[in-house]
């Protein structure tokens, strides 16, 4: 018996060995993407990739996505043309981006949502902010590294999107945050490859607290996968002083 446990144990690790050489693996079995280069090849397109580049807006289409993802995503860059809502970009390296940064030394870090190398296999998101309504709308395409459950989003990779847009409609209307309080409700199984709608909006402001309320459905919007209530603070605040940046 116990020689069997250690030839199952053995061939899970080969296995998640396997997944982790070929990146086109989970995707091809999965049925979710189009086929990648394998391996060397896949190595030398992370090295090599301009998906590097900081400059690299991670928020606009790539092939990656769905026609349902992309169909939303034009649809919301109508509603930016006479100031209803605004896109917001994403960069792999954030603080670069920044209007008061001033770089003394090469940035090593990046930004985890937009860690990955290969487009389409982690977190593909984009943005919309409603300044005057405090809302921010996010559309979310969950790749095949992200997964739990076999087949499923996992939720820690739900929790990281659901902080970010929560977060995105903090500091838009207080400035600098920081998350002190994340509640999820896990509603329903969020499927790999799915075309997600996560939005968030500001239910009250507290002194330096700002209080935002989240949820996740389908693009169809039938079906609830999460909801959630946050709690962040804003930083360098003093008493008295105005709540909008």
């Amino acid at each position: 018996m116990l020689r069997n446990c250690a030839r199952l144990v053995f061939g899970l690790g080969q296995s998640t060995l396997n997944f982790h050489r070929c990146p086109a693996f989970c995707q091809v079995s999965l049925g979710l993407y189009r086929t990648t280069p394998c391996c060397s090849q896949a190595r030398t397109m992370i090295t090599n990739s301009s998906f590097q580049d900081p400059r690299k807006d991670f928020s606009l289409p790539n092939s990656s996505w769905k026609k349902e993802m992309l169909d939303l995503y034009n649809k919301f860059m109508e509603l930016t043309k006479d100031g209803t809502w605004k896109s917001l970009p994403s960069y792999n390296v954030t603080v670069l981006h920044l209007p008061d940064f001033e770089p003394s030394s090469p940035r090593s870090t990046r930004l985890f949502t937009r860690n990955l190398d290969v487009e389409g296999a982690g977190m593909e998101y984009a943005m919309f902010m409603n300044l005057e309504d405090k809302r921010v709308i996010c559309l979310f395409q969950p790749g095949p590294y992200v997964e739990g459950a076999p087949g499923f989003t996992h939720g820690g990779c739900i929790a990281t999107i659901l902080d970010a847009v929560s977060g995105m409609s903090a500091i838009y209307t207080a400035g600098k945050v920081m998350t002190a309080n994340l509640n999820i409700n896990y509603r329903n199984p969020l499927p790999l490859g799915s075309v997600v709608v996560v939005e968030s909006y500001v239910e009250k402001i507290e002194g330096r607290k700002i209080f935002i309320s989240c949820q996740a459905r389908s693009a169809d919007d039938t079906i609830l996968y999460s909801e959630a209530t946050a709690l962040f603070i804003r930083l360098n605040w003093t008493e008295g002083e105005k709540t909008s940046p």
